[in-house]
Parts: structure tokens; C-alpha cells; sequence
């Protein structure tokens, strides 16, 4: 057991596999290094070296890392379990990332191509480990010997070269000096002329850093680049060229010809401006190296020396570095990781390829570098400055660096270098001076153009274009809202108590608008405004000459105000004198009018939705900053979707912004206002707060759970009603707040009710909290309008069979009493009870047998009259009817006409006669009562049937009178009743038999005045074809007392009902 924990220990102590990572691949330079030669060579000579028998068996993988750097940095993650530690990577892009990396892998990265300072914050980066010094800090020890501060860097288009640029541009910021330039080329003669312009532009760069290949080793690039500079006569002395890349490796100097510049004397003399700085190798130069391991057989001789980029020795080291490292963690006994194996670094001294490496006890490396230069003749580099990194200065060799033109770049400031010291550059102050005089007056010009041409954009938008604001009589149209459907029934203009579409003062100043007047800015609030009917909110004063850019401002604000429950700003009416709001029409009015419309049913679900719109309407308000302080059942609006809209917001700004006067409001307008505001001295409520606004909403919940107006349940005197209120909320205590019964409405609303005009605006909740809790009283259930409607609807559906069964007995009962009435009417059928006796119905053959004419008639036959032989009639009248009506009351007339007809019809209920009509006619100008009957009897025959139907109508002529003074006003008037007219009409034979229909019984034609009539009944030949007329002598008779001349003694009493075929004879009937 204890073999196999030690096992996973002892395996990884037997191998340590490196991973050397750049683009090998991708750049044919890089890949010159041989980074498998270079690496085979180094685990070699690590595996046999004595020294470093704690290291164990050393490996090596080269790992390819793609040019760009998003690729380069995916190819860095994959190899995490290739290697235990990396040599690289050559990307300066992603070394932020590799570091985050490996210290996630807890393994060491030794890079030799990363540059920024902050790699060296061992907290952040602890398995970072530097092999060489980092090429900026030589870089600043050359430029602050020279006293050159002004820099600029050029790249080539490569990722690798470009994210070095940009690593080296912010390391150099760091310390203090200007990089003026950081410029990315392509590889093309415009591109590189066009950089170089931008270069001889800048007359204070001195330092022109090459991120690019050198020459020396190939570059073609930098070849192409200071050619076009000797040719555009910029190898002048003006400013020095420093490649980059030399900064990486040890060039050869001693005893070496480059070719490059021996075969080509333009780059020769271009050369001159040029300063190569490169790592120092005293004892044995880079291709002396090389050709000696070459000749101990340690690499292939397949190349030359010269063939092979400097960088080999670069990668050699790095791995040696390495190979030290864990020795020493190793011999520690110190646990491997990538945290332990970067500590491991400090104060080493081994020999490298070329050259010695030395760290000291912060791990940073000490090697020396030196300054190679050309006179411009020679083919060679000599070295002319030695950079010591352990002292940290930079040492003249004896030879003078040789600039063309016999002196280099001017020398800038030594404040540049100079720790904590700002320094101006040398720049002029008189023109410092003008540049900042020169940009602030610009910047002055350039706010106060822009703030005129703001202001006249915004006036012409008040005028012109769809969102115009300011409207004349050419943009509206008024009406006569009267004269519309559209405006709810109980939506009165002239209504003082519409004040939910306008102020109290604007009621005063409008004069109410007639129906048949036409409608003008005088008469008429309501306008139409792009085909929709618009609300005109009159302000107080309009005699003002414009509109004031606070103003202005204010109308911008309202008319971004969008939302389904705030009345929406249409625009401000300016014209004939008049300054008026205009809003959108709401068809219902105000919600103060809705709540007095006692034809409006409002239960809980109805009252809960309006005020959850109100509670959405002020919470958006209150999150655009706005705060209503005029908010009342007034000026809370309903359209025609019973939609509650908040509106008159903003009218208090626009005020203030115009300077209008201020008007005290009348006592009941402050029943609103929170008490806070009530108190302030001044001008109450033209200044609200939010907190104000929560106060008035709770009484507008009174209002609407109540339907009352506010503080309605208190019992105060009525015409000390309002200022005993007022009063009583300026000096609390006790506190004055409206009484809500919980019977009104659920105990949570009256709880939240309390809430909101809690004494302390603090303690009043907001809107936000005031929604929340309002929508756990309805349980979450939605509380619109439709809902309400549809639960309406869904419940009058359910009782919907008990209406219907109730309302057919209703309508059965009344049948009933119709039938009753109807059969008390018409007259009987006097041969039913006969066997054979039937009536016929009108269009069938067959015949049914029917107890009255009424049964008849209701299934539409048509009766068959009987056939008299002779029929009496009897027709009554009042004399004075219309001068007893003019002296009496209404109900006195009709008392009178009722006992009358009870009398009438008691005394033909004791003979067997049929009453035709019963007429009492109420004319503009006259007033009648009428009465008549009909007698027949069929079995009598000749003079009997005359005298017996004769009787019955002089029996009823003798029986009235006596009993017409019952009525009990009749005595108060000199008019006594009496029987005026008292007519007979017998016929004794008749050529045809009679046919009566229910629309023919009775007909009376004339005027009540002359009392002209027609025979009741019609004969002839045609079924009643033609009516029979009395002739004027018959009438002039009548009229004269004709039928008073009747010897009405000695007619014959008529008996009963019953004693009916036993009639008297020897009765005299006139002629």
C-alpha cells in the first residue's frame, strides 16, 4: 500500500517534459531558430550533466502556436497536458491569459517574447519566470542615457509584431514618456510611405522603435522600410531607429559581415541611422557557439551558422533556465509546482549557449547588452555602449556612435526622467497659453450655437411638423357637445360639476353653450384636433405676449408623459386671446361626476379597478419625477371604456413658468391637500410633494368606497362644512380624517386607506408599495372594467331559467285579467245555450261552438250576429260636463266620472241589456262623458218587442238623474247633473242580417260641441257596406227636446232579467 502512494511521486519525478511554444509554423523566421535542434541539444546536455542529477530525466515537445493571437491562445489551451512547464509563448497578446492559465494548471511558464509590467506582480502571476530582462527596461535605460523622451513605435502587420507594439507603447506610458506614434503597417511601398510621412510630421520624435524582424537576420520588411526612408531623406541625424527583435537574442558583431548590408549600399547608408541593441556575448559569440556544436556532432551540419536566427540560443537557455529550477526545487524537497518551480529562479548564475545568465534574489535577470553601431562605410557593428542591468547604467566603450550628418537627435528635458516630477515638454507657454484661450472660446462659441439652434429646432416644433404643440384656430374645430351621441348621458357641459375636464375658475369664465347656438371659442370647450374630440382647460389669464423657455420646457415634459392611464398632453392653445390646455376628451367626465350618477351601479369589482388606475397613473408620475399636486375626483377623468386617466398634471409648473398671478382656490378644493401643505405659510397647493400626492389618493378611496364626497361621514354642520375641516387639519389634535365603516369595502383597503394620510409624510407608503398591497386585496384577481362586466353577464346567465319561468307566470296572470276584461267588453253569445247554436270562424267550413263572442275573436273567426227583429238604444250625455270640469280638480273629475259609470252600470245589470259604450274624452278644448246601450229581444213580436225595448231605455232615462247628485264636490258649483239627451232609435224590421266584427261595434264621428251622430249599427244588402245616417229633421228634433214630448208615464215597466218573454203590451212608441 505504501508502494502505491509513492508511485504517482515517483513517476512524476522520473520525467519533466518541456513544452517549447511559438510559431513555428506560421512565420518562416522564427521557424530558422530550430526550436527541435535547440531543444534536443539543451534535454541532451541536461540529461548528461552531472550537476543536475536532481532533475531527473528531461523531454521536450515543440508546440505550434497559430500568428493570430484568438488562435494562438485557443492552441494555448489544449496544452495543458502536453507539457509540465512551457518555454514561451512568443505572443505578446495573450500572456495575461497564458499566466492566468498556467497558475490555474499550477504549472511554471518561462517566456521569452512577453512584455508589460505587470507580469511582474508574483501575487497575480506567481508561476511566471523571467530567463532574460525585460526588453522594455533596456529600452528605458538607453532612452533616459540619451535624455530621448519622445517615442514612436512601427509595426508590421504580423498579430505577433502589432499586440508587441501595443505591450511596449503601454510599458513606456507607465513610466512617464510620451509614445506619440504607434503605427501598424502593411508590407507595401504606399503603406510604408504613408507611415514615415505621419513620422517626419512629428519634429519632436527622437526614437523610432521597429517591431519587426531585423534586417540582419532577414526582414524583409525592415529591409523595405529604411530604404523608403533614405529615399524620402529621413536618414538625416533628426531621430534613431531601434529594432526590437535584436532585444530577444545575442547577434553576432565580432568578425561578422551581413550580407545584407555588404550587397546593398542604399541599406548600408540607411543603416547608419540605426542603433542595434542586443545581448552581450564576451566569451564566444552566437555562430562560434553553434559551429562548436556543430563539431562535437551535437546538431546536424545541414546549415550554416549564418543560416540559423540568433533566437536558437534564446529557446537553449530558456530550457537550461528550466532544467536549474527544478534541480534546485528538487533538492529542496519542496513539493513540484508551478508556484515552487518560478520561486526556484532567484540567484542562479549558469552558463547559457553564448552567454552567462544571472538572477538575483527577486528572480530578475542581470545580463549585459550592448550598443552596435556603423559609420556608414564598413560592413561591420561595433559596439559603442555597454548596458550593465545589474547597476542599472549604461557605459561608454571608447567609440562614438556615428549619426549621419555628424550630430544625432536633440536631447530632451531631464524631467522626463525624473521620478514625480510633471514636466512640459519644452512646449512654449505663450502658445500653451493660446491653445487653451483658443479651445475654451470654441467651446463657448460652439455650447452657444448649439443652445440657439436647439431653441429655434424646439419653436419650430411648437408650430409645425406632427408633434407640434402650439395650437390656433386653424389646428381645432369647436363643437356643441350636446348635439353628440358620443358624450355620456349624465356628462353635462353646464355642469358645475364636470370640474374633472376643467378648473373652477374656468367654469366662471365660460358661459354655458346652448343647443341651437353655434359653438365658439366663447361658448365651447370641447374641439375636435386631428379627427378626435380634445378638451380645452382654460387658464386664468391669457393676456401675455409669449411663451417663456421654462415654459417650453414644461410642455416638452408633459408630452413625453405616455401612458394608458395618464390623460395624454395634446397640445397648448394660443389664439383670439385664449391660453387653454388641450387634453384628450373623456366621453364620462370626471370621476366625481360618476360617483354622483346614482344610474351608475358601482360594486367592489367596478370601484377596485378605478382605483388600481389611479394607483398605476401616479406610480408612472412618480417615476418620471412628477409630482401632481393637484390631485382631486375631479381631476380624475373617465372616457368611454370606463378607463380612469389621471389629468391637470403639470398645471402648476406651467403657472409658475408663465408668472401667472396666483388665486386663491376656494376652501373646497383644499379638502385634498395634505395637512403638511395646508400649513405652510404662502400659497398652498401650488407646491406639492409626492408624499402629498399619497395623502389626496386616500381621500380619493374615501370617495369612490364611500360614494360621498370627502370627510362625508363626519357630522359637522353643513354650512360650516368645509372651514371647520380645514381648520381641524391646520391645528391637529385631535386628527380630522373621514370615518370608513368596514361594511364599505374589505378591512385591508380601509387599513391601507389609513396608511396613506397617515400625519407623517414619511410613514405614507409609495406608490409602488401601494400597488403591491392593493392587488393582495383582490386576492391577485384582475379588477378591470370587462372582468366585472363579464361576471355580470356570467351571473344573470345562471338565474337567466328562474327569470324566465317567473316572468311566464307574471305574463300568464296578466292574460288572465286581459281575457276577463275582453269577455266583460264584447257581448256574450245569447244562442249558446242552445244545442245547435255555433259560431263560425272566418275561412273554415266546419264550425266550433264558442260560449262568447270574446272566445271568437281571439282565435280571429268572425262572428255571426244574431238576428233581432228590433233593437233599442240608449245614448247619454251631461249638460255642463265642461264647466263642472273647469271648476274641479283632475282627481275630482275623474272621482265624479267613476261613481257615474258604477251607477250606470248597477242599473243595467238588472235588465238584460248590452252596454256599448263608456266615453269620457279630454280634448284641447273640450271635455265629454258619454254613455249608451243596446236592448233586443227576438221572441217578442210587433208592437211588444217597440214597447219593450223602449221601457228599457226610458227605465234607464228615469233612474239616472236622482242619482247623478252623489258626487260629493258637485255641490259647490251652480251647474246641477242632469239628463240632457236622452235618445231612442227603434227599428222594427230589418232586410238583412247584421254582421259585427270587434273593430265595428261602436263608431262615433263629429264634434263633441254639436253632438252629431251615426247609427250605431249598419244594414244592407252588402254586409254592412254602407252606414245608416239620421236625417237632419230626426237631429233638429233630438236637439229641440223631440223625445221629451214621450208620454213616459204610460210606458211599461220593464221587470227583471229573469221575467224576461212575459212583456206588458199596449205600449205607444213615437214615430
Amino acid at each position: 500500500l505504501l508502494s502505491l502512494c509513492i508511485l504517482p511521486s515517483l513517476v512524476e519525478a522520473a520525467w519533466f517534459r518541456v513544452g517549447v511554444v511559438g510559431p513555428w509554423e506560421c512565420d518562416p523566421l522564427f521557424a530558422k531558430a530550430l526550436p527541435h535542434v535547440a531543444a534536443q541539444l539543451a534535454v541532451n546536455r541536461i540529461n548528461r550533466d552531472p550537476s543536475l542529477s536532481y532533475a531527473a530525466t528531461f523531454d521536450y515537445i515543440v508546440l505550434q502556436e497559430p500568428c493570430e493571437t484568438s488562435r494562438a491562445l485557443e492552441a494555448f489551451l489544449g496544452f495543458h497536458t502536453k507539457a509540465a512547464g512551457y518555454i514561451g509563448p512568443a505572443n505578446a497578446g495573450y500572456c495575461d491569459a497564458a499566466s492566468m492559465l498556467s497558475k490555474g494548471w499550477n504549472k511554471a511558464v518561462f517566456p521569452w517574447g512577453c512584455v508589460g509590467y505587470e507580469l511582474d506582480d508574483l501575487r497575480s502571476h506567481p508561476t511566471f519566470a523571467h530567463s532574460m530582462p525585460r526588453p522594455t527596461s533596456v529600452l528605458l535605460s538607453v532612452v533616459r542615457y540619451f535624455r530621448w523622451a519622445h517615442i514612436g513605435i512601427i509595426s508590421s502587420s504580423d498579430d505577433i509584431w502589432v499586440e508587441t507594439a501595443n505591450k511596449v507603447a503601454d510599458a513606456l506610458r507607465s513610466h512617464g514618456l510620451p509614445v506619440r506614434l504607434v503605427s501598424f503597417m502593411e508590407n507595401t511601398p504606399h503603406a510604408i510611405r504613408h507611415t514615415l510621412s505621419k513620422v517626419r510630421k512629428m519634429k519632436e520624435l527622437r526614437v523610432v522603435i521597429l517591431c519587426m524582424h531585423s534586417v540582419l537576420i532577414g526582414g524583409e520588411v525592415q529591409k523595405l522600410l529604411l530604404e523608403t526612408a533614405y529615399d524620402m531623406e529621413m536618414i538625416d541625424g533628426s531621430f534613431v531607429f531601434v529594432p526590437y527583435d535584436t532585444l530577444l537574442y545575442s547577434l553576432p558583431y565580432r568578425n561578422v559581415t551581413y550580407a545584407a548590408l555588404k550587397s546593398n549600399g542604399k541599406l548600408l547608408r540607411a543603416y547608419d541611422a540605426v542603433l542595434t541593441v542586443t545581448i552581450d556575448s564576451p566569451r564566444m559569440s552566437f555562430y562560434e557557439s553553434y559551429r562548436e556544436a556543430m563539431e562535437k556532432r551535437e546538431v546536424a551540419a545541414t546549415l550554416k551558422p549564418q543560416e540559423v536566427s540568433p533566437l536558437f540560443g534564446t529557446i537553449y537557455n530558456s530550457i537550461f533556465f528550466m532544467a536549474h529550477a527544478v534541480h534546485h526545487l528538487r533538492q529542496s524537497g519542496e513539493w513540484m509546482s508551478g508556484g515552487n518551480l518560478a520561486r526556484r529562479t532567484r540567484n542562479l548564475a549558469i552558463q547559457g549557449f553564448s552567454h552567462w545568465l544571472r538572477t538575483n534574489a527577486s528572480g530578475s535577470a542581470l545580463v549585459d547588452y550592448l550598443i552596435l553601431d556603423t559609420d556608414g562605410l564598413s560592413w561591420e557593428l561595433k559596439p559603442v555602449y555597454r548596458i550593465d542591468m545589474e547597476a542599472g547604467s549604461v557605459r561608454f566603450l571608447g567609440r562614438d556612435i556615428h549619426f549621419p550628418r555628424g550630430f544625432g537627435p536633440r536631447r530632451d528635458s531631464s524631467c522626463w526622467f525624473t521620478p514625480g516630477v510633471i514636466c512640459s515638454g519644452g512646449v512654449d507657454l505663450f502658445l500653451t497659453v493660446a491653445i487653451f484661450c483658443g479651445a475654451i472660446t470654441a467651446i463657448v462659441f460652439t455650447v452657444a450655437l448649439i443652445y440657439c439652434v436647439r431653441r429655434r429646432i424646439n419653436q419650430i416644433r411648437m408650430v409645425r411638423g406632427p408633434n407640434k404643440i402650439l395650437l390656433t384656430l386653424d389646428d381645432v374645430t369647436f363643437i356643441n357637445p350636446s348635439l353628440s351621441n358620443k358624450v355620456s348621458p349624465f356628462f353635462n357641459l353646464d355642469d358645475s360639476r364636470a370640474s374633472g375636464m376643467r378648473s373652477i375658475s374656468e367654469r366662471s369664465v365660460v358661459s354655458p353653450v346652448s343647443t341651437k347656438s353655434p359653438a365658439t371659442h366663447e361658448n365651447s370647450n370641447v374641439v375636435i384636433y386631428e379627427g378626435d374630440w380634445a378638451w380645452l382647460k382654460r387658464l386664468l389669464d391669457g393676456r401675455f405676449s409669449n411663451i417663456s423657455p421654462k415654459t417650453s420646457n414644461v410642455f416638452e415634459l408633459m408630452k413625453d408623459m405616455r401612458h394608458e392611464n395618464v390623460n395624454p398632453f395634446l397640445g397648448f392653445f394660443h389664439d383670439c386671446g385664449l391660453f387653454a390646455i388641450v387634453t384628450e376628451f373623456c366621453s364620462r367626465g370626471s370621476l366625481e361626476d360618476l360617483l354622483q350618477n346614482d344610474d351608475v351601479k358601482l360594486d367592489w369589482m367596478f370601484k377596485s379597478s378605478l382605483l388600481l388606475d389611479l394607483i398605476k397613473g401616479m406610480k408612472y408620475l412618480h417615476h418620471r419625477g412628477v409630482s401632481h399636486s393637484r390631485l382631486k375626483s375631479r381631476n380624475c377623468v373617465v372616457d368611454g371604456r370606463f378607463v380612469l386617466k389621471i389629468t391637470d398634471y403639470g398645471f402648476n409648473e406651467v403657472l409658475d413658468a408663465q408668472r401667472f398671478p396666483y388665486t386663491e382656490p376656494p376652501e373646497d378644493e383644499l379638502l385634498w391637500t395634505a395637512p403638511e401643505i395646508l400649513r405652510m405659510p404662502g400659497q398652498p397647493g401650488v407646491y406639492g410633494t409626492l408624499p402629498g400626492d399619497v395623502y389626496s389618493f386616500a381621500i380619493i378611496m374615501q370617495e369612490v368606497v364611500i360614494r360621498g364626497p370627502p370627510f362625508c361621514t363626519l357630522n359637522l354642520i353643513q354650512c360650516f362644512y368645509v372651514l371647520e375641516i380645514l381648520e381641524k387639519l391646520r391645528k391637529p389634535p385631535p386628527l380630522c380624517r373621514p370615518v370608513v365603516s368596514p361594511d364599505y369595502a374589505p378591512l385591508e383597503c380601509i387599513q391601507l386607506m389609513k396608511q396613506c394620510w397617515s400625519e407623517q409624510p414619511d410613514k405614507r407608503p409609495a406608490f409602488d408599495e401601494i400597488f403591491d398591497q392593493f392587488k393582495n386585496i383582490n386576492k391577485g384577481k384582475k379588477t378591470n372594467i370587462i372582468d366585472s362586466m363579464l361576471r355580470m353577464l356570467e351571473q344573470y346567465s345562471s338565474n337567466l331559467e328562474e327569470l324566465i319561468r317567473e316572468r311566464t307566470e307574471e305574463l300568464e296572470i296578466e292574460k288572465q285579467k286581459t281575457e276577463k276584461l275582453l269577455t266583460q267588453m264584447l257581448p256574450p253569445c245569447v244562442n249558446a245555450d242552445e244545442p245547435n247554436q255555433s259560431v263560425h270562424l272566418h275561412g273554415s267550413a266546419s264550425s266550433s261552438p264558442f260560449r262568447s263572442v270574446a272566445e271568437a275573436l281571439k282565435v280571429g273567426g268572425i262572428v255571426e250576429p244574431e238576428h233581432f227583429g228590433s233593437v233599442t238604444i240608449y245614448f247619454s250625455d251631461i249638460v255642463g260636463f265642461t264647466t263642472i270640469s273647469a271648476n274641479s280638480e283632475p282627481i275630482e273629475v275623474v272621482d265624479l266620472l267613476n261613481n257615474l259609470y258604477t251607477i250606470f252600470d248597477a242599473i243595467i245589470g238588472n235588465h238584460d241589456v248590452y252596454k256599448v259604450l263608456r266615453l269620457s274624452s279630454f280634448h284641447q278644448t273640450t271635455i265629454t262623458s258619454r254613455y249608451q246601450m243596446a236592448a233586443s229581444y227576438s221572441a217578442v213580436g210587433g208592437d211588444h218587442r217597440r214597447c219593450l225595448h223602449g221601457g228599457v231605455g226610458s227605465s234607464c232615462s228615469q233612474w239616472q238623474p236622482p242619482r247623478c247628485g252623489n258626487s260629493q264636490h258637485v255641490p259647490r258649483h251652480s251647474e246641477r247633473c242632469r239628463n240632457l239627451q236622452n235618445e231612442a232609435h227603434a227599428r222594427c224590421s230589418c232586410e238583412d242580417t247584421y254582421r259585427v266584427t270587434h273593430r265595428s261595434l261602436c263608431r262615433r264621428r263629429g264634434r263633441a260641441d254639436n253632438a252629431s251622430l251615426l247609427s250605431v249599427w249598419r244594414h244592407g244588402k252588402h254586409r254592412l257596406s254602407h252606414g245608416v245616417q239620421w236625417s237632419a229633421e230626426k237631429d233638429l228634433r233630438r236637439r229641440t227636446g223631440w223625445s221629451a214630448g214621450m208620454d213616459l208615464p204610460n210606458l211599461c215597466q220593464f221587470p227583471p232579467k229573469s221575467s224576461l218573454g212575459k212583456w206588458p203590451t199596449g205600449c205607444r212608441w213615437p214615430r
